[in-house]
């Protein structure tokens, strides 16, 4: 088996080859061959799938430097060294079905980097330089012990697919709504009771599987459209009108995020003033900024920047942006096809309104 591998790496620099397979090696450690005198320069691809790997070379990069795609699937890695930061040209990372429990903040530093692969690991949480790769494409995370998602990932601007299934995450970043590329988004078999207001309102957001998160009993209504995944989710039995506008008497139906302090009745017309003077600051800053990203820090508190750059939530009907205060209206069950299911599934869709005017009117068929 020795000799065999030592044949392939041997070939490998004799043939200068771009791909090299390792696979099913039974390899324990890194083979020191790949990193005798200059290494591999002109190696692309390296697959190391099904060994005993425990660790990476901090070397790594310095005898590897212009690997492309790097495949450590199913090993026993349990840390990856801050040298993998150095991996200048590196566009998929594949660390799937490993001992990670910490992912070093120098991954941030993998700034071509296209497709990484964390699933089936012990993560209890993603380090927030995540948000730094910019051409980030694909991201799976599904299968950890991750209770929360970083808010810096909609920073990850190229984001198409997002997967987090069969984690303990309770909720996640409204900041996500900001993925103006993201086209799937999977988060089944969670803990999740509700989803941001603004889910979906991104026309590129296509497919959206929440299966068997078994207390969420609504969808925000800009999911109407989508192909969406929800067995194990929606209430049983239809809603009565009389309960179509969630009050805040007892009787809401839907579970709202923990930002939304007031909820609006059916006879009250007057919005807060602290919602108020938020709206007003958020047009005055668009008005004369044209992008809230150029307001001086320093003129307000970051608490209160951060909402201004990412609302609550905006209107289902006139689109205005809501920061403390929505009016939740919930529409009767309706039976939604799954993708790739033939079975079908029914789920309840909420329209989160700004006043109570817009909540009376608005139309969800509309």
């Amino acid at each position: 088996m020795a000799s065999e591998l030592h044949e392939a790496i041997f070939v490998a620099k004799q043939e200068r080859h771009k791909n090299l397979f390792l696979n099913y090696r039974n390899l324990s450690i890194f083979p020191v061959e790949l990193l005798k005198d200059e290494g591999l320069q002109f190696l692309e691809r390296l697959y190391m799938k099904r060994n005993s790997l425990t660790t990476l070379p901090d070397s790594l990069a310095q005898k590897l430097p212009n690997l492309i795609e790097l495949y450590l699937h199913s090993n026993n890695i349990v840390i990856i060294p801050e040298a993998i930061g150095n991996l200048a040209k590196l566009q998929s990372l594949d660390l799937s079905d490993n001992a990670l429990q910490v992912i070093c903040p120098e991954i941030g530093r993998l700034r071509s980097l296209r497709h990484l692969r964390l699933a089936n690991n012990q993560l209890k949480f993603l380090p927030p330089e995540i948000g730094d790769l910019r051409e980030l494409e694909t991201l799976d995370v599904s299968m950890n012990l991750l209770s929360w998602l970083p808010e810096r990932l909609h920073q990850c601007l190229s984001l198409q697919c997002l997967t987090a299934d069969r984690n303990h995450l309770h909720g996640l970043p409204r900041q996500l709504c900001q993925l103006q590329s993201l086209n799937e988004l999977s988060m089944a078999a969670n803990c999740l009771a509700s989803l941001p207001l603004d889910l979906g309102r991104s026309r590129e957001l296509q497919f959206v599987f929440v299966d068997n998160n078994v207390h969420l009993k609504g969808l925000p209504s800009y999911l109407y459209n989508k192909v969406i995944g929800c067995s194990g989710c929606g209430l049983s039995a239809q809603v009565p009108d009389s309960k179509l506008l969630s009050l805040a008497l007892g009787e809401v139906a839907v579970p709202l995020p923990a930002e939304v302090k007031t909820v609006g009745s059916e006879t009250e017309r007057v919005v807060p003033l602290e919602e108020l003077a938020i709206r007003a600051l958020y047009h005055i800053c668009h008005q004369h900024t044209k992008e809230l990203s150029l307001l001086p820090a320093f003129l307000l508190p970051k608490s209160l920047l951060d909402v201004l750059l990412c609302p609550l939530g905006h209107c289902h009907r006139c689109s205005q942006p809501m920061f403390t205060i929505v009016y939740p209206k919930l529409f009767p069950l309706r039976e939604t096809p799954l993708a790739g299911v033939h079975r079908r599934t029914t789920v309840s869709f909420v329209a989160y309104c700004c006043s109570s005017q817009c909540v009376r009117t608005f139309d969800l068929q509309g």
